[in-house]
């Protein structure tokens, strides 16, 4: 029962490190929406093997960089603009960061509760078996 627990903490912990992997990079975007010439970072979740077999745990691949057109900005006065007034702008669409960022917070949070519940789980079978 102790190692079905510490494992299901195991799993939540690396979901909420994943979690926070994810909003870190979405925060860039956000951040990074108005930068010429700036492609959205793109994070996926993989499984953890060990052995040749799945651990039930996640963890972030490489961080991978949005390939979609940069749209052309029409701006003549801009430092960056060419010879026909355009630049290249950002491919970052603040309505899919702020969802995506909505997204791992609620999945941040749920891991939080499934660690709690096995922590809160643990501590009552060690009270149950110091009696």
């Amino acid at each position: 029962m102790g190692d079905l627990l510490s494992s299901a903490k195991q799993a939540a912990m690396s979901g909420m490190q994943s979690q926070a992997t994810r909003l870190r990079h979405t925060s860039e975007n956000i951040a990074n929406a108005d930068t010429p010439g700036y492609r959205r970072k793109i994070v996926a979740f993989e499984q953890m093997v060990e052995g040749g077999r799945m651990t039930g745990l996640v963890e972030t691949g490489p961080v991978r960089l949005d390939r979609t057109t940069l749209p052309m900005i029409y701006d003549p006065s801009h430092p960056m603009a060419d010879d026909s007034g355009y630049y290249q702008g950002s491919n970052v669409d603040l309505v899919i960061e702020i969802a995506d960022a909505r997204e791992a917070q609620r999945s941040y949070e749920a891991n939080l509760k499934m660690f709690e519940q096995a922590r809160q789980m643990s501590r009552g079978l060690l009270d149950l078996l110091r009696k």
